[in-house]
């Protein structure tokens, strides 16, 4: 299927991860387009793609190897994708798949989080933990959260029982016997973070740095998103409903989609993403 890309997704990171630079077979991947979350419209389809029709307004992800979507078009495939939310606009939905469907992979499908459940969240003013905040809470479990202190009253609105500031407090001395772990940060973090968890607990880690450790433990608990259109479907059910809130932080044209990449935008809040949007998006906005 070929996208026209209204708006993409900023993950300044991946340009260091191995899909951008090399293929599944290890050779080397050249020109690779970054941006591997999207909202826009359906341009083309391929042969055999049931389900959508061109002029179908989706949102979706495409795999790590695959070429993303900081670009005018894009290509995907019709499992990777489900239909934008209406009440979003393309640039608010363009923030929602990589940080909502990792925090459904991570929360539920992982760790199995059940109701009444004690949650800690590392990195939860971020683009991914914005998400794993709201689940959690539309879970019914309960959840703290570490964070800058300027993001405390923002978490608290969305359901935070417990915000602690990582630049003045050590989680590891407040925090005892969580249930659940989920971390974006990684490193000292998250090593400091096994020992709040109660017996039985589960920990998961999306932090790069976690991919090649040696621990068994952190082998076990990184994962990386993969697409998911069932899990699209139900995520666009809660934002069209407003169960879930989505965050954009900036939004850039895709003339400056190197200063999005360079992390040199300027931010208006300190949480939610950075989303580059394209001139056939400017033009529909403004006209």
């Amino acid at each position: 299927m070929l996208i026209q890309v209204y708006a993409a997704g900023v993950t300044p990171s991946e340009l260091r991860w191995y899909p951008t630079s090399h293929k599944k077979d290890g050779s080397v991947r050249p020109l690779a387009v970054p941006g591997h979350e999207f909202s826009g419209v359906v341009a083309q389809l391929g042969e055999r793609v049931e389900g959508f029709a061109a002029g179908d307004e989706v949102f979706g992800m495409n795999d790590w190897f695959a070429d993303g979507a900081s670009a005018e078009f894009c290509v995907t495939v019709p499992s990777n994708i489900a239909r934008k939310p209406s009440r979003l606009t393309h640039a608010e939905a363009a923030t929602v798949p990589i940080g909502a469907l990792t925090a459904w992979q991570g929360l539920l499908d992982r760790a199995k989080l059940q109701t009444g459940e004690r949650l800690l969240v590392h990195g939860a003013a971020g683009a991914v933990g914005v998400f794993v905040v709201q689940l959690a809470r539309l879970r019914g479990a309960e959840v703290v959260a570490t964070a800058s202190g300027r993001n405390r009253e923002f978490l608290l609105q969305l359901g935070v029982k417990q915000v602690i500031d990582y630049t003045t407090d050590a989680f590891d001395k407040i925090v005892r016997n969580a249930d659940v772990v989920f971390d974006a940060v990684g490193g000292e973090t998250l090593t400091r973070s096994w020992k709040v968890l109660k017996p039985g607990g589960r920990l998961v880690t999306i932090a790069a740095d976690s991919e090649g450790a040696n621990d068994p433990r952190v082998k076990d608990a990184f994962f990386i998103v993969e697409p998911s259109q069932g899990q699209l479907v139900e995520l666009g059910r809660l934002l069209n409903t407003g169960k879930l809130q989505v965050f954009v932080d900036a939004q850039v044209p895709l003339a400056n989609a190197p200063a999005a990449y360079a992390g040199s935008v300027v931010r208006k809040h300190g949480y939610g993403k950075v989303v580059i949007v394209t001139p056939a998006y400017e033009a529909r906005v403004f006209a």
